[in-house]
């Protein structure tokens, strides 16, 4: 028998090497192989890859234990496909080539049509997340910005900045008392002091009075007097202003302590809405991401990707198209035409062996019933045999004329 890669393909597809005679059966056949070990190593990778996109791009060692189940699983179910042969054992006794096969099972190319759908998400989708990864995380920034702003503007950290902003405004109400009082009372100091200035000019002679000096009840006097009251009353708004401050240092302690809290309380907001934003980047949402990309540049980035897609779908389903295309190809009829003369002999076989199980049984029937008739027979010769027996020995021990009267006459059948 030939060996070599050729062979090894045959064994792949699960066929029968003896069996495929023709060179487009070869081709055929071998090429099936070609495509379960390509889609092997693409259930592999994407097996992982779907494991690490589960994971969060973790890269996890046990991915690629995963993907080569997967891959070992589909293939199994491809070689089952691809090697089954749909035998007709109605008619066996028929050398008509219409009665070699039966017609396909259309449920079994359609369970492996929905299970590479099935595959085209959880394998296919993968591959190609991995693909726009860059593209994809972009995205996602973008999205986490959006709601990172719509979870500052409603929720706890709205209701902790709200109050954080009253507490600030009362604060300034605060502040803005102890200025209007501090302002009142640098109004009162300026205005002294420019008093004081018009008094010593005045005292200088240059002021409106035109005389030099200072006289007690004058012009001048009453300017410094003034300027003096101007002064005591910046003084008193000085204090007044360092009362109150005084006064308020509870309360602005306590609205220190409050705004701490808050602040911190808000801080701590922002951080669990940051880790339950970062954390919303799994497989969803990368892939609405990539989805939100397609729509976005269908020319650039959709059409590309659905081509990726499609071509990997159309290799998942390479190995069972070409058998379903296939159908009826000298393989099939050579391993159907074997396949119902090995159970046409068995079932002559089966009706031969049930003959001679008839012919047997009728036969010990009559055995047995010869046995039991003999028996019969036999049991009667031995009660003649008893009698006379029983004759013979009277006969012995019993005087003559009592044995003319005594002993019965019996007649034996040899």
């Amino acid at each position: 028998m030939r060996k070599g890669l050729g062979h090894l393909l045959l064994r792949v597809a699960n066929v029968n090497p003896r069996s495929v005679t023709t060179h487009s059966d070869r081709v055929l056949y071998r090429s099936i192989g070609v495509f379960i070990l390509l889609y092997a190593v693409y259930a592999t990778a994407g097996g992982a890859a779907f494991i690490d996109a589960s994971t969060g791009y973790s890269h996890p060692w046990y991915q690629w234990l995963v993907g080569p189940l997967v891959a070992v699983g589909v293939v199994a179910y491809d070689r089952a496909v691809v090697g089954r042969v749909a035998i007709n054992y109605d008619r066996l006794d028929s050398a008509d080539p219409r009665h070699l096969l039966r017609p396909p099972t259309l449920g079994l190319y359609l369970g492996r049509l929905g299970l590479a759908l099935l595959f085209a998400v959880v394998v296919t989708e993968p591959l190609m997340l991995a693909r726009y990864r860059g593209e994809i995380d972009a995205r996602l920034a973008e999205v986490h910005s959006s709601q990172l702003e719509q979870l500052d503007r409603g929720g706890a950290v709205a209701g902790y900045t709200a109050r954080l902003a009253e507490l600030r405004t009362e604060s300034a109400g605060d502040d803005a008392a102890v200025r209007e009082l501090s302002d009142q009372a640098s109004g009162k100091r300026a205005d002294a002091r420019l008093l004081y200035r018009q008094a010593l000019a005045d005292s200088a002679g240059d002021g409106v009075t035109r005389a030099a000096g200072c006289p007690s009840g004058g012009y001048c006097q009453r300017l410094v007097q003034r300027s003096r009251a101007l002064d005591g009353e910046a003084s008193a708004l000085d204090q007044q202003a360092v009362q109150l401050r005084q006064d308020q240092r509870a309360a602005r302690a306590a609205r220190a302590a409050e705004q701490t809290r808050l602040s911190e309380a808000i801080a701590r907001a922002k951080a669990a809405n940051a880790a339950v934003v970062r954390a919303d980047a799994g497989f969803g949402a990368r892939t609405a991401a990539m989805w939100h990309l397609i729509t976005a540049d269908f020319w650039g980035v959709g059409l590309f990707y659905l081509g990726i897609a499609l071509l990997l779908v159309a290799l998942d389903c390479a190995a069972i198209g070409l058998k379903f295309a296939s159908r009826g190809n000298a393989y099939e009829r050579a391993e159907a035409r074997a396949a119902r003369l090995r159970e046409h002999e068995a079932s002559l076989i089966h009706e031969r062996e049930i003959h001679d199980a008839r012919t047997y049984g009728d036969a010990t029937a009559k055995v047995i019933a010869d046995g039991i008739e003999a028996a019969s027979h036999d049991g009667r010769l031995v009660r003649a045999a008893e009698d006379h027996a029983r004759a013979v020995l009277t006969t012995a021990v019993v005087a003559p004329a009592d044995l003319d009267r005594k002993i019965p006459r019996h007649r034996i059948n040899a």
